[in-house]
């Protein structure tokens, strides 16, 4: 069974930074592509940034100054540092995954639990 379990998200001021971290545990092939999702109140989930095995990293052009995703493949780890937040950024946080649990087999989508992040002053 795999579990993406998230941590760092918390109440910080406008301006502020905050780093999240979210760990794949296990019994894992491999992972392929791991990335953030946000969610405010109201509205969609929307990619926040991505990032594949081999380091090309994607991001959303509301963050792409502002936010850096990296990752740790020997820990199945992902990292979101956020700087210069604003309010607006204020949403939960979620960590996804593409992971192959058996070599030779399909990849699928995990979903961590979500972590909140309250931009306010």
């Amino acid at each position: 069974q795999v579990q993406l379990v998230e941590s760092g998200g918390g109440l910080v001021q406008p301006g502020g930074s905050l780093n999240l971290s979210c760990a794949a545990s296990g019994s894992i092939f491999s992972v392929n592509a791991m990335g953030w999702y946000r969610q405010a109140p109201g509205k969609q989930r929307e990619l926040v940034a991505r990032i594949l095995s081999g380091g090309i990293r994607g991001t959303a052009d509301s963050v792409k100054d502002r936010f850096t995703i990296s990752r740790d493949n020997a820990k199945n780890t992902v990292y979101l540092q956020m700087n210069s937040l604003k309010p607006e950024d204020t949403a939960v946080y979620y960590c996804n995954a593409y992971i192959q649990l058996d070599r030779g087999a399909a990849s699928h989508d995990y979903w961590g639990q979500g972590t909140p992040v309250t931009v306010s002053s």
